[in-house]
């Protein structure tokens, strides 16, 4: 018979159960007079389709009914394809030989594992009344709050974003960040979940089981693991240029921990004014022919080759910088083509990974300066619109070649109206760096310094002051306000009693 049924949670009104089965299993009992039985193989094929939930009945009493399951209705709901969820049902169980005990588990497991599609499985009596309510309850909830989305019958696993979301409410109760429940934490997960805390022996018991199944680690972490730490973010550094395959690794092919370490964000480090970081990234722009390339092979101690004309596949080079001050710092520079600039800008985030920017031109090209010029306020102006803004160098090369007449005196101009440090002039050729490679890890370090400014920027800056200083003034003057009601309320509540 088909039944509609009152949902417990959610948008819908009815939830439509289907109950089938052989003669004898106990469906009439089960569902009473509430629905009519089913006539004709064309009614119920027509049923099962509509059905949002299937109970499949056998009587408990016997057992051929059951092997029916097997062999005829389960196949027969296949050969329908139909996606509802199926509930197994044992009727008449007060039917049952007491003398003869079954284990609905040890019956029921074989049986599951053959068919993915049943959801739960349940033995009641309807003559008792034991567990009716329990089968449509089950039924509801299978509909209503399905496990499909959640985990993979055919695998027996949790579904991938499943274990995002159970991985960030890990995250989300592990208060003091130590990568593991404490007893209060897990207790207050408990209560939030289902408003009863844990007994001693039951947090005990969670402990050993956590214990049996996760093994101590040797301060490694295996490919498994850092794609586990990494799980819950939106995606893995360590799947792309330039973390993959650039950090030293044990033995054993797994990546040591000293190589992982949390920092601020950045924009919390330019509120400091001053970076703790220990790996830099440099994004390195200019027109093309500009030598960029010759510029990231220098840093990693290739000789000098003549590049003109060149696309350079070379997009990042590694190296430690070492300090003034006796200390080593990694140095990422990221060569980003001229054409991709605009492609590259037009995401929001773009500029959320770099720590410094420089901006290259061949100081014996006027056209060249003036793209390195464009380049560097097209990044200036972006920084200001996302709040990304960067310390951004001007970087001279071919600092050997002739320099065009004004070339100083229009390259210094460009630095001044930015408010950004005079440009860096180097020779690769000569080997004539001028520390460009310490400068851009010192400029990262000191974030909140050559930061360039745009007349756009400066404006707006004006603007948010003025707004600023008005709400300041609007502020104190309704507090004026209303300290002056609140003593003229006074003194006449005083002068009130006074006449009294």
């Amino acid at each position: 018979g088909s039944l509609p049924v009152a949902p417990v949670a959610g948008n819908r009104t009815t939830v439509r159960v289907v109950v089938v089965g052989d003669r004898g299993t106990g469906k009439s009992s089960l569902i009473a007079a509430a629905a009519s039985d089913l006539e004709g193989k064309a009614k119920l094929e027509e049923e099962l389709k509509r059905a949002d939930a299937v109970v499949l009945t056998y009587a408990c009493d016997k057992p051929e009914t059951l092997n029916r399951l097997q062999t005829f209705w389960i196949p027969e709901v296949r050969r329908l394809k139909v996606k509802a969820p199926v509930i197994v049902v044992g009727c008449k169980l007060d039917l049952r030989d007491e003398h003869f005990p079954v284990s609905l588990e040890r019956v029921m497991a074989p049986i599951m594992q053959q068919f993915r599609e049943i959801e739960t499985c349940i033995e009641c009596s309807a003559a008792n009344l034991v567990q009716v309510p329990e089968v449509f309850y089950y039924a509801q909830k299978a509909v209503l709050h399905p496990t499909a989305p959640l985990f993979d019958q055919e695998s027996q696993t949790l579904k991938p974003r499943c274990i995002r979301a159970l991985k960030r409410i890990f995250i989300l109760c592990d208060h003091d960040m130590d990568g593991a429940l404490n007893d209060r934490e897990l207790n207050e997960f408990q209560i939030k979940c289902f408003n009863a805390p844990l007994q001693p022996a039951e947090i005990v018991g969670v402990k050993r089981v956590v214990q049996e199944r996760v093994p101590e680690g040797d301060g490694a972490l295996q490919d498994s693991e850092l794609d586990e730490l990494f799980s819950t973010a939106p995606e893995s550094p360590w799947d792309e240029a330039p973390y993959k395959n650039s950090v030293e690794r044990t033995e054993f092919g797994d990546i040591r921990l000293s190589a992982l370490r949390v920092t601020r964000k950045r924009t919390l480090d330019a509120k400091k004014q001053q970076s703790d970081r220990h790996v830099f990234q440099c994004f390195v722009f200019g027109p093309k022919n500009a030598g960029k390339t010759s510029l990231l092979s220098s840093f990693v101690g290739r000789p000098f080759q003549n590049t003109d004309g060149s696309t350079g596949n070379q997009s990042y080079t590694v190296n430690a910088v070492d300090q003034l001050r006796g200390t080593k710092k990694t140095l990422i520079l990221h060569e980003i083509q001229e054409d991709d600039v605009k492609q590259f800008l037009s995401n929001k985030d773009s500029l959320a990974a770099c720590d410094v920017a420089i901006f290259v031109y061949d100081s014996s090209d006027e056209y060249s300066l003036k793209r390195a010029s464009a380049l560097l306020m097209d990044v200036a102006r972006r920084g200001e619109d996302t709040g990304y803004g960067v310390p951004c160098l001007f970087v001279a090369l071919k600092d050997d070649l002739d320099s065009y007449p004004m070339a100083a005196r229009d390259s210094d101009a460009i630095c001044r109206e930015l408010k950004i440090d005079a440009p860096i002039r180097i020779s690769i050729k000569k080997r004539e760096m001028n520390n460009i490679f310490w400068r851009i890890v010192n400029a990262a370090e000191r974030c909140h310094l050559s930061v360039p400014e745009t007349e756009y920027g400066r404006n707006m800056k004006q603007y948010r002051h003025l707004v600023n200083r008005s709400l300041v003034f609007a502020s104190v003057g309704a507090a004026a306000a209303v300290i002056a009601l609140a003593a003229y309320r006074a003194y006449a509540s005083r002068k009130g009693h006074s006449a009294s």
